[in-house]
């Protein structure tokens, strides 16, 4: 899976303790987050669907859509984050086009495999 190490040297991470919720199914997809440190599970009806780690990015359907979250978040362990809200965004795919080609890489991969589940 493609990762994204734009975000390792970020001042502005936040950390999250264990069992932690970053967002849950249903919420507004205002931003997005970048794992710096840590793992991240995504849980669709109570199911672990994915675990993310670090350079994994996750909220970027929302983000991108304005659409509520399609799934839940919660923080394995401990973990430090980098949220990414819109403006951001845009200006990360304004100056740093690969940026932008590595997110769709992403969302093509979990696409591809949620659709091989099936």
């Amino acid at each position: 899976m493609t990762t994204i190490n734009i975000f390792q040297n970020a001042k502005e991470s936040e950390k999250f303790a264990d069992g932690s919720i970053i967002f849950s199914k249903g919420d507004p997809g205002d931003c997005m987050f970048g794992v710096v440190e840590g793992e991240v599970e995504i849980v669709l009806n109570d199911k672990v669907i994915d675990t993310l780690s670090s350079g994994a990015i996750l909220g970027e359907m929302g983000l991108i859509d304005h659409s509520p979250r399609a799934a839940s978040a919660r923080v394995k362990g401990s973990a430090k984050l980098v949220r990414i809200d819109e403006r951001r965004f845009n200006f990360l795919v304004q100056q740093t086009p690969f940026f932008a080609l590595q997110v769709m890489r992403i969302i093509t991969a979990r696409l591809r495999k949620l659709m091989a589940a099936e």
